[in-house]
């Protein structure tokens, strides 16, 4: 992790850490891609395509697990993708992919905390509403202290949620 610090901010960032990454599986040099994953993409466990090394599919989604400790923006999609590690498909490895394009377009990217004489508290919560095969809540949060967030976390529910 790397702290850089000014008279009036701290920011951390894992630059290094993804580029190593990038390195690690041949993406480099790969074009990136403005979002983690596509407006429509999903991906779900009945995935009919053929299946991939789930050593090497678990090596990059385990990395990029690693790598949200400074990126929430890719928190959600990486969690998705995690749910995926005994079971991964090509489907599956080409949306892992389509994060790591994301982390090179972004490697910049981090949390930046200002310092400030007003301290404002702001509190995001979201869900998906059953939106895995199975019906399920994946349900995100995230907290901010002026201008850096502090805590997030994103899990899929253990039971169905009752819609009325």
């Amino acid at each position: 992790m790397e702290v850089q610090q000014k008279e009036q901010e701290v920011f951390i960032c894992q630059t290094k850490y993804a580029k190593e990454i990038l390195k690690k599986f041949r993406m480099d040099e790969c074009k990136f891609a403005t979002t983690a994953m596509g407006k429509n993409e999903k991906v779900d466990k009945e995935d009919v395509v053929e299946k991939v090394d789930e050593t090497l599919y678990r090596s990059l989604v385990s990395c990029l697990i690693y790598l949200t400790t400074t990126r929430p923006d890719i928190l959600y999609y990486v969690s998705m993708l995690s749910r995926f590690t005994n079971c991964a498909t090509k489907t599956h490895f080409i949306a892992a992919k389509r994060v790591s394009r994301h982390v090179r377009g972004t490697l910049d990217y981090g949390i930046k905390f200002s310092a400030s004489q007003d301290c404002v508290l702001l509190g995001y919560s979201d869900s998906d509403h059953g939106g895995s095969d199975d019906m399920k809540n994946t349900s995100c949060y995230c907290f901010n202290l002026e201008s850096g967030m502090f805590s997030w976390y994103c899990k899929k529910q253990e039971v169905v949620a009752n819609h009325l």
